[in-house]
């Protein structure tokens, strides 16, 4: 669930099956106030280009959908005496275009092409500010998966990098807590190569923060940090000393950097 915001009005976004539904229930409250919003709904619904449109939608995207039944609901379209719910629709065609929820985010939702679509009843500039802040809100999710993904990375080659501590550095028949302290010893040399401190000067410089350094990295910072724990567990096996290791790592850490910064900051022509 996330929300966005449009023309001051809050808006709920679900995930329903991997897609994302978009609040008409929301969406109508920005016209009539929330106490009005299902007729808004109903009178949106019965118009007979909805119809068309919502069917259509309906027999490009479900193969399960019903096409008897919404020549029924087309052919009826415009007639005074024409009533149909959201509900109504979904039960009649099995449209999936269209859900209603219950509970805590109950209300009608819509596929964001629907949802789009219905944005026009509101007003023309409601709904390009809804497609401006729905296509925000995507661009940074992106950015969030981004960051998990080279986090999960930095966590996948650190483990690589403790395996090769494991094997070369931590002498035979030591306790669990020695073992730990060379571990920590080498992840700090890795802090203070990349980051220029080690954990613990980090958490006395924010105490009020959660989680540790890494956490709070770039995508850039683990990227770099990532390729220096493959590049210290190379050096471990080389049988190189920790002072050396950390003057190498350093240098390699502030030269990819650069890279990584100047790549960022460029602006491609497409």
């Amino acid at each position: 669930m996330a929300k966005i915001k449009v023309q001051n009005t809050e808006i709920t976004v679900l995930n329903v099956n991997e897609q994302d539904y978009i609040s008409l229930t929301d969406m109508a409250g920005a016209k009539d106030g929330d106490s009005r919003a299902a007729d808004v709904i109903k009178n949106w619904i019965r118009n007979r280009y909805t119809i068309e449109f919502l069917g259509t939608w309906e027999m490009i995207h479900n193969p399960n959908f019903k096409v008897v039944e919404f020549d029924h609901f087309k052919m009826q379209a415009g007639l005074p005496s024409f009533v149909l719910s959201a509900s109504e629709w979904i039960d009649k065609t099995n449209a999936i275009g269209i859900t209603v929820r219950k509970g805590r985010y109950g209300g009608t939702y819509a596929y964001k092409d629907i949802a789009f679509e219905f944005g026009t009843a509101i007003s023309v500039p409601f709904k390009l500010y809804l497609i401006e802040e729905f296509q925000r809100l995507k661009s940074e999710e992106q950015k969030l998966i981004g960051w998990t993904a080279k986090r999960e990375l930095s966590k996948i080659n650190y483990r690589i990098h403790t395996d090769a501590i494991k094997q070369n550095l931590i002498p035979a028949e030591v306790t669990a807590k020695q073992a730990s302290i060379i571990y920590a010893d080498e992840a700090d040399m890795l802090n203070v190569a990349m980051f220029g401190m080690t954990a613990k000067m980090w958490r006395e410089q924010h105490p009020d923060l959660k989680g540790n350094i890494r956490d709070y990295a770039s995508i850039n910072e683990l990227i770099c940090l990532s390729n220096m724990e493959n590049l210290n567990a190379v050096f471990i096996d080389q049988g190189l000393p920790q002072g050396e290791r950390l003057v190498k790592l350093n240098k390699i850490a502030i030269q990819q950097m650069k890279v990584l910064e100047d790549d960022s900051n460029r602006h491609l022509l497409k």
